[in-house]
């Protein structure tokens, strides 16, 4: 008796399959899709973020008292569009002769139906987290 060997190497022909089947790639897709929403609502949220951070290195560096590092800081928050705080949510401290200004605050990032992330971000102008 005489045996056919398929391409790969299978008896009778018959090659086994590899892949992801239909089913497979629909979840897959949803996913994908599913982390590209939460990415794209998330995204603005670290910017605004980073501009924060900025202004209140800057705002440390330009005031000498406390209602003069407020006052920068709602200068630059509004040039840079900065809605989460403003100059009256900042935690203004003196480390040795150094200003340093601490901030917190929590945002909100509705994703469907009743489901919210939260995210709660908290920065310094002397770097770091405390």
């Amino acid at each position: 008796m005489k045996r056919h060997v398929g391409a790969k190497g299978a008896v009778g022909g018959v090659s086994s399959q590899r892949g992801i089947s239909f089913l497979g790639l629909l979840f897959l897709g949803v996913i994908i899709a599913f982390l590209a929403i939460v990415g794209a609502k998330v995204v603005p949220t670290v910017t605004e973020f980073m501009a924060i951070q900025k202004a209140a290195k800057k705002a440390a560096a330009d005031g000498a008292t406390v209602p003069a590092v407020r006052a920068a800081f709602d200068r630059t928050a509004s040039v840079d569009y900065i809605s989460s705080i403003t100059g009256k949510d900042l935690d203004i401290t003196k480390d040795g002769d150094k200003i340093v200004v601490n901030f917190a605050y929590d945002k909100e990032i509705s994703l469907f139906g009743p489901a919210y992330l939260l995210i709660k971000y908290r920065g310094s102008s002397a770097g770091g987290y405390n």
